[in-house]
């Protein structure tokens, strides 16, 4: 199966389709733009620090429990079916720059969706935003082979945006579903994006 290249709002099942599919990859990418000097001349990309975190929600779309958002300083959540890969400081190399690990079977039941969101670290201190990142993706991959089954390329302009919202996995008749989203917001630490779902 080739992976399929979503825009933004599309939704795609995940689990309808692909059997044996148990455990995700997500995996989140970016770049810093390039920054112009004077008179168009190069200038040293700025070192922005992006954190991906996943809020596990109920039903209502809620964070119950502290332990269902899993970020930089809470690599595991809860019930541990969400797992973070850890802190990349930079957003350099190819491929994935974080990734989070989900063992859809181990999702607890009043867990109905994982939103995966993106902050940029001391934005504020480092007066930096979104508008600074390019080349910026999520990816669902397939644990037990690395196939990649689906991406979004976060193309949307993003300038004065300190957060933002790439896309959540979901329940849906039994089944798991990805949305492609790609909203900005300001928040400048993921503390604060969390709290407006409590």
């Amino acid at each position: 199966m080739m992976s399929i290249n979503l825009v933004k709002g599309q939704k795609i099942d995940l689990t309808k389709g692909t059997a044996g599919l148990t455990k995700l990859v997500v995996g989140l990418g970016w770049d810093p733009a390039e920054a112009k000097g004077w008179f168009g001349s190069k200038k040293k990309n700025a070192n922005i620090d992006c954190d991906a975190s996943a809020l596990l929600l109920d039903a209502n779309g809620k964070l119950t429990k502290n332990g269902n958002l899993v970020c930089f300083h809470n690599l595991t959540s809860a019930c541990r079916s969400v797992q973070h890969s850890g802190d990349n400081l930079t957003g350099g190399g190819d491929g994935d720059d974080e990734q989070i690990t989900i063992e859809l079977s181990k999702v607890p039941s009043d867990v109905e969706k994982i939103l995966v969101v993106v902050n940029i670290y001391q934005a504020e201190q480092r007066n930096q935003d979104f508008g600074m990142i390019k080349s910026a993706f999520i990816r669902i991959v397939n644990s037990a082979n690395n196939q990649e089954l689906v991406k979004f390329n976060l193309t949307d302009s993003y300038a004065g945006m300190t957060a933002l919202i790439t896309g959540e996995i979901y329940r849906h008749n039994g089944e798991w579903k990805f949305q492609a989203i790609g909203e900005g917001a300001h928040a400048a630490h993921i503390s604060i994006l969390a709290a407006r779902y409590q």
